[in-house]
C-alpha cells in the first residue's frame, strides 16, 4: 500500500515555527521573570552597599577621587554578579564551572584586545589611592605641565598655564616621574644678583637681606638667605633664597616684588649692578703684530737667503 507524503506550505511552516517559539517562550517565561527580579535585586543591593561605603568614606574624610573609584568598582561588581546569576537561572544547563571557564577565556581575549585600557585602569586605581597627587595640584611630568582638574579611572585632566586642557593617560603618569610643585604650601624661590667689584661685600649683603625682609610675599617664618656664590667676569654674584606660596601665580608675584625691592635697595645704597665688561691690556707682549709687518719680514728673510746663495755661487 502506497503511503501518502505529507506536504506543508510555507505559511504552515511559518505558523508552526511561530507556535514553537511561543511555546518555548512561555515555558521559559517564569525563568526570565525570576532572572529579571534577581538582576533588579542585585542592582538595588549594589546601590545600598555603595551608599553605605560612600557614607563611611566621607566620615573618614577620604579623598573624593577615591570615593568615586569605590563607587565605580561596586557598580561593576554588582552588574557582574547580577548578570551571572540571571544567566544561570535562564540557562540551567550551564554549570557555574562552565561559566567561570567561559569568563576566564573571555577575560583573556578582552585583556589582549584592550591591554592599554586595562593598563590605564590599573594605573588610575594606583594614582587614586595615592595621597600625594590631588585635584588642584600643579604637576610636571615630562612635557606635561599644569594644574590637575580631574582624576578619572583611565585618564587625568591637566589644565596648562595657557588654558589648554591636556588629557593624560594614567599609565603615562604611572610610568614617568611626576613633580608635584604644590605638594607643600610653600616653595623656595631664588634670585641671583651681581654687584660691582668696588662694592663692600658686607654692605651689599646687608642691603640685599633688608630688601628681602621688606617684601610682603616672602614668608618670614622660613629661612631667608643671601649668599655669595661666585666671582664672575664682571661682578660679585649673590644668590637670594626665600620661601613663598607654592602656587605658580604666587611664585611669579614674589619674584617680581623681590626684584623691584632689590633694585631699589641697591640704588639707595649707591651699589652698582655692572654690565658685562672686557679688560683691555696695553702690555708690550699683548700688542698685536700687524699682518703687513709679518709679510714684509718674511719677504726680507727670503731675499737675504737668495743673496747669500748667489754669493756662494
Amino acid at each position: 500500500m502506497r503511503s501518502k507524503r505529507m506536504e506543508f506550505t510555507p505559511v504552515e511552516d511559518l505558523k508552526s515555527a511561530i507556535e514553537g517559539m511561543a511555546s518555548g517562550f512561555f515555558k521559559s517565561l517564569p525563568a526570565l521573570i525570576i532572572a529579571i527580579v534577581i538582576l533588579v535585586l542585585t542592582l538595588v543591593a549594589g546601590r545600598v552597599v555603595r551608599a553605605i561605603v560612600t557614607a563611611g568614606m566621607k566620615r573618614a574624610r577620604v579623598r573624593s577621587a577615591l570615593i568615586t573609584l569605590a563607587q565605580n568598582l561596586i557598580s561593576i561588581v554588582s552588574w557582574v554578579i547580577g548578570l551571572a546569576i540571571a544567566a544561570l537561572v535562564v540557562f540551567p544547563s550551564v554549570s557555574p564551572g562552565n561559566m567561570v571557564a567561559g569568563l576566564g577565556l573571555t577575560s583573556v581575549a578582552i585583556g589582549f584586545a584592550f591591554k592599554d585600557v586595562f593598563a590605564n585602569f590599573m594605573a588610575g586605581v594606583v594614582i587614586l589611592g595615592r595621597k600625594k597627587l590631588r585635584i588642584g595640584d600643579v604637576i610636571e611630568c615630562e612635557d606635561v605641565y599644569g594644574r590637575v582638574e580631574d582624576i578619572l579611572i583611565r585618564e587625568t585632566h591637566v589644565r596648562e598655564p595657557d588654558g589648554e586642557l591636556v588629557i593624560v593617560p594614567n599609565s603615562y603618569l604611572f610610568d614617568n616621574p611626576v613633580v608635584i610643585q604644590t605638594d607643600r604650601g610653600l616653595k623656595r624661590q631664588e634670585l641671583v644678583v651681581g654687584v660691582d667689584y668696588d662694592t663692600d661685600m658686607r654692605e651689599a649683603k646687608s642691603a640685599l637681606m633688608e630688601a628681602l625682609k621688606s617684601c610682603d610675599t616672602v614668608n618670614k617664618n622660613e629661612l631667608t638667605q643671601v649668599q655669595c656664590v661666585s666671582f664672575g667676569g664682571s661682578s660679585i654674584d649673590f644668590k637670594l633664597l626665600w620661601w613663598a606660596n607654592s602656587r605658580p601665580a604666587d611664585q611669579r608675584e614674589t619674584y617680581d616684588e623681590v626684584a623691584f625691592a632689590v633694585k631699589d635697595a641697591l640704588d639707595e645704597a649707591g651699589i652698582t649692578i655692572p654690565f658685562p665688561q672686557s679688560t683691555l691690556s696695553f702690555r708690550p707682549e699683548a700688542v698685536p703684530v700687524p699682518v703687513k709687518g709679518v709679510r714684509a719680514e718674511e719677504a726680507g728673510e727670503e731675499s737675504e737667503d737668495e743673496a747669500e746663495s748667489r754669493k756662494n755661487k
